[in-house]
């Protein structure tokens, strides 16, 4: 198990990097007391494998409690984790300048009575001992929050196209038009398997009724626009930071031809090295419908 701990200076980014991390599928806890690390890490490692990428912001917020953080961090090194720190880091003056724009308070802010020169040197000096044995460490002064983004994908993801999920979706229009969706693709055009007998009863999942769907010209056509349609759009939204992308499918009754399309364009994007989840909204609804 991947066991990330996500420490370093206040108004570094910490908060922007857990997002990013649990975008791209770990399991986050943020501000999580030291003491506690030891307990939730042997939680994951006894959840049968359903939780494999673990992160953890553990700081300065914990006050008197983070004392501990190191001696916790070297007892789950002894144990079996792959445990690392990625320690995100900012010069003095662009934390002030970060909270004075936010008007958020340093967590240190009440022990100093208002003064941060004084909060950040003093976390500066309790972070010390993380930050020498930091395994990952990015300065976030001169970044934005987009290229912050980037480093920690970069980090932590094997291609780029993993920092989005894709979900495809088939819907019926009767039922109603989905709300979720980013893209909606209306395929009532294409000629309908519910009035042959044999197909009616059977959904888009099933091999006869994606046969019958595809065997025409318009259908295969349109397969293919889709296709050239979407290796033109992924990729731009994967460079804007998109985490997640959601394509609709709707037909009449969102049993036959939806799903047909939602399954084939999921399938093509599976291929295509992306991370895709398959929704079939209505497939469970009333089985007699009309158009």
């Amino acid at each position: 198990m991947e066991f990330i701990i996500v420490t370093g200076m206040s108004g570094s980014g910490k908060s922007c990097a857990m997002k990013v991390l649990e975008d791209i599928g770990f399991y986050c806890i943020d501000n999580i007391p030291p003491q506690l690390l030891t307990k939730f890490a042997d939680i994951c490692t006894h959840s049968n494998g359903q939780i494999e990428r673990v992160a953890v912001a553990v700081d300065i917020r914990s006050g008197d409690l983070f004392s501990e953080v190191f001696e916790r961090w070297n007892m789950l090194r002894e144990s079996s984790l792959d445990v690392k720190i990625l320690y995100l880091e900012a010069n003095d003056e662009v934390i002030i300048k970060r909270y004075k724009e936010t008007r958020r308070k340093h967590p240190l802010d009440d022990k100093f009575n208002g003064c941060l020169h004084k909060a950040i040197s003093f976390e500066r000096e309790q972070l010390s001992s993380l930050r020498e044995v930091a395994d990952y460490y990015i300065e976030s002064s001169y970044l934005s929050a987009t290229q912050l983004k980037e480093e920690i994908k970069s980090l932590f993801l094997e291609k780029k196209s993993d920092s989005m999920v894709i979900k495809v979706m088939s819907f019926g229009f009767k039922y109603g038009v989905t709300t979720e969706a980013d893209l909606v693709f209306d395929v009532r055009c294409l000629p309908n398997p519910y009035y042959i007998k044999e197909l009616r009863a059977q959904t888009g999942c099933d091999a006869s009724v994606r046969d019958y769907v595809m065997k025409f010209e318009q259908s295969k056509e349109l397969f293919a626009k889709l296709k050239d349609l979407l290796d033109f759009l992924i990729p731009l939204y994967i460079n804007e930071g998109k985490s997640q992308l959601i394509i609709c499918f709707g037909c009449t009754g969102g049993k036959h031809r939806s799903i047909t399309f939602a399954e084939i364009i999921a399938d093509y994007l599976i291929q295509k090295g992306y991370r895709v989840k398959k929704s079939h909204r209505d497939i469970g609804k009333d089985k007699d419908y009309y158009l």
